[in-house]
C-alpha cells in the first residue's frame, strides 16, 4: 500500500501553506525558518506530546564556524568539517549533501540562537571520535530532551500550532504533487488538510522490522533503540511518487548501550583509554575506530554483551554526561578497588580479567599499538580503583533516506525536484553514507537541523497566500 490518495475534486477541512510533519529537531526548525519568512505553518506530530528521536539523542551537534567557537578561540571550517565527514564515510557519502550539510549547520546553529533564543555551550573537554576540531554544540542541560524542549518553547512564542495524536496516515496527491494529508486520531477519526508545501520530518525506518531487513540485514537482529514511530513512512511516501532514494544502507549503530537498563554510555570511556571485554574478559576489538560501526563486534561476543572497562580518571569525565549518571543511578556502573573486586562485581574471571588489563598497562607504558590496530600511547594507563557497565550493541537510526537538491527539495529518479516535497533528518538521505562505519559523532542532529533550515527556507520562500479556512 503507497499511502497516496488521489485528490480528484476534494475540499480539504482546513488549509495550511507549509505543513510539517514531525516535532522534531528537524521539523520545529523547518517551521520556524518558515514562520520567520512569513509563511503560516502547522506541525503534525503523532505522539500525544513531543517524543522522538531528538529526545532519545544525546542533543549534540557537530557545526563549525559558529559564532560561539569564534568567541572561545577556536579555529574551524566548513572544509575541515567536510573532510572529517568524508574521511568517516571512506569517501563513500553523497558530496553534495556533505557540503550542504557542513555549510549550513554553523549558520542553523547561530540563527536559532540569535533569532529564537536558543542557548549554546561547545563541548570543549573532548573530542569527539573523527572530529579534528572542539565543534560539538549543546544546550546548557546536554540532553536530547532539553534541546527538544528549548525548541518547542521556541515553537511556541513564534506561535506555530503543534498538533499532537496527529498521525498521517496518507498524502492526497495529483500526479506527484502532493496536496494535502490524511490525519487520523487515536479514536479513529480523520481530519484531511491541505497543504501548499509539505516538509517530512518524520524520521527514517528504524522501527520497521521488514525494511531493517531489506536495507540492512547486519543490524536487523540488533536491538533498537529508537522511537517506535520511525516507520518508515516518509520513505514509502516518496518511493511512491517516484522520488530517487540512495543509501538506504546507511545507519548509526552503537556499541555500548548499557544492558538491560538501555541508557546510552558515552563512548567517551573509549577515547578516554576504556576498553572494552566480552564475558571471557577478554577484548575482542580495536575501540578507538568507532562507536556506530562497533555495535556488531559487540552483537558478535557471547550473549551480544560486553563490559566498558574505566577508571577513576575516566570515571571522573563521564560524571559530566547525564546519561551516564542516569545509568550511575539506577545501579548500571560497578566498581572495584582492584581487579579481583572488579571481577566480583561484574561476574568476569578474575585471572582473565587481570591478564588483559596487565597486558593494556604494558601497551600504554611502551606506547605501543596492539593487533587490532589500537594506539595505547595518547593516553594514562588504567589504574585502581576501577568501574565498568555491561553493555549491549543497537540499532540508533536510519541514515538512507529520500534523496534532496541544496534547497531540501524531494528530487525524482532523474534528479529534478518534485513540485512541493521537502525532506530533512531522517525522511531524507544523510551525510553518513552506505556503510554503518560512516556515522560521525552528531550526524543524525546535523542532517536534521541543517536540512531543516533549508526545507523551512524554501518551502516559506514559496508561500505567499495567507492561511484559509
Amino acid at each position: 500500500m503507497s499511502g497516496l490518495i488521489n485528490t480528484g475534486d476534494k475540499r480539504f477541512d482546513v488549509n495550511v501553506p507549509v505543513l510539517v510533519i514531525g516535532a522534531g529537531a528537524c521539523g520545529l526548525t523547518a517551521a520556524l525558518k518558515a514562520s520567520d519568512l512569513g509563511a503560516d505553518v502547522m506541525v503534525l506530530e503523532r505522539d500525544p506530546s513531543p517524543f522522538g528521536s531528538t529526545s532519545m539523542s544525546s542533543g549534540f551537534i557537530p557545526a563549525p564556524s559558529t559564532q560561539l567557537q569564534k568567541s572561545m578561540g577556536v579555529k574551524d571550517s566548513s572544509a575541515l568539517f567536510s573532510a572529517d565527514l568524508r574521511k568517516k564515510a571512506h569517501e563513500k557519502n553523497d558530496p553534495a549533501l556533505v557540503q550542504i550539510a557542513s555549510e549550513n549547520i554553523g549558520p542553523a546553529l547561530d540563527w536559532l540562537a540569535a533569532d529564537h533564543g536558543l542557548e549554546w555551550v561547545l563541548l570543549d573537554d573532548f573530542l569527539y571520535p573523527g572530529h579534528t576540531a572542539h565543534r560539538m554544540h549543546a544546550v546548557p542541560e546536554k540532553t536530547g530532551e532539553a534541546l527538544l524542549g528549548r525548541l518547542l518553547a521556541a515553537t511556541e512564542r513564534a506561535e506555530i500550532p503543534v498538533v499532537t495524536s496527529a498521525l498521517v496516515t496518507a498524502l492526497f496527491t495529483s500526479g506527484d504533487t502532493v496536496d494535502g494529508v490524511q490525519v487520523t486520531r487515536p479514536d479513529g477519526q480523520t481530519e484531511d488538510i491541505g497543504c501548499s508545501a509539505l516538509i517530512l520530518a518524520c524520521n527514517g525506518y528504524g522501527a520497521n522490522a521488514d525494511l531493517v531487513q531489506k536495507h540492512i540485514p547486519l543490524m536487523a537482529a540488533a536491538p533498537y533503540y529508537g522511537h517506535e514511530g520511525n516507520t518508515g513512512n516518509a520513505l514509502l511516501w516518496g518511493q511512491a511518487l517516484g522520488a530517487r532514494t540512495q543509501h538506504l544502507s546507511g545507519c548509526q549503530g552503537h556499541g555500548s548501550l548499557a544492558h538491560p537498563h538501555n541508557i546510552l554510555i558515552t563512548w567517551a570511556l573509549m577515547m578516554e583509554g576504556g576498553i572494552q571485554v566480552n564475558l571471557r574478559g577478554e577484548r575482542f576489538s580495536n575501540e578507538h575506530v568507532g562507536y556506530s560501526e562497533q555495535a556488531v563486534p559487540v552483537l558478535e561476543q557471547p550473549e551480544g554483551v560486553a563490559w566498558c572497562i574505566f577508571d577513576e580518571r575516566i570515571f571522573a569525565i563521564a560524571t559530566k554526561f547525564p546519561d551516564f549518571m542516569q545509568a550511575f543511578d539506577v545501579g548500571a556502573v560497578k566498581s572495584g578497588r582492584t581487579v579481583a573486586d572488579l571481577a566480583i562485581a561484574t561476574g568476569l574471571p578474575t585471572n582473565a580479567l587481570s591478564e588483559t588489563l596487565t597486558k593494556t598497562a604494558a601497551l600504554a607504558e611502551k606506547s605501543d599499538s596492539d593487533h587490532f590496530g589500537r594506539d595505547f600511547s595518547t593516553k594514562p594507563t588504567l589504574a585502581g580503583p576501577f568501574y565498568a557497565v555491561k553493555v549491549t550493541g543497537a540499532l540508533f537510526h536510519t541514515q538512507g533516506g529520500l534523496m534532496i537538491d541544496h534547497s531540501a527539495r524531494v528530487v525524482r529518479l532523474d534528479g529534478t525536484p518534485l513540485p512541493n516535497l521537502l525532506a530533512g533528518g531522517g525522511a531524507a538521505c544523510g551525510v553518513s553514507g552506505p556503510e554503518l562505519s560512516g556515522y560521525l559523532s552528531g550526524n543524525g542532529l546535523l542532517s536534521a537541523i541543517s536540512f531543516g533550515m533549508l526545507a523551512g527556507e524554501t518551502a516559506g520562500k514559496s508561500i505567499s497566500s495567507p492561511v484559509a479556512h
